[in-house]
């Protein structure tokens, strides 16, 4: 009996100790590569093109949201869900902007269950 009541202590705890490190093992926080232009003049319409990684995109586990800013102020955010995933684990999207003056683009993206790898940053300048 003792060695029954071991067996199971013993594997209960394994099981919880795969579960608790193996979440961070194979964490996939959802990231934001950003694509512009880095110098324009003034007044130009800039294509910016954001393109998101995040391994996985299913049922339990996808990037549910995702904004752009521009000099600080949030100009685009995607929200996603259960019913309304991005199209694949990498995806793109597009915007144009009119650039006045040097600007600054962050943008992030998030996973459900990890998080986000952090705040993408893009500088664009405006040359006379």
């Amino acid at each position: 009996m003792k060695t029954i009541q071991k067996f199971v202590s013993l594997t209960f705890l394994i099981f919880v100790g795969c579960f608790m490190f193996s979440n961070s093992a194979v964490a996939n926080k959802t990231s934001v590569r950003i694509e512009a232009d880095d110098v324009v003049v003034k007044g130009s319409e800039v294509t910016i093109k954001l393109f998101v990684s995040h391994k996985g995109n299913n049922f339990i586990h996808y990037t549910d949201w995702m904004y752009v800013k521009i000099n600080g102020e949030e100009i685009k955010r995607w929200e996603f869900g259960n019913f309304s995933k991005p199209e694949n684990e990498n995806f793109t999207r597009t915007l144009t902007i009119t650039i006045e003056e040097d600007t600054e683009i962050t943008a992030e993206a998030n996973c459900n269950m990890h998080g986000s790898a952090g705040i993408a940053k893009k500088i664009i300048r405006v040359s006379e």
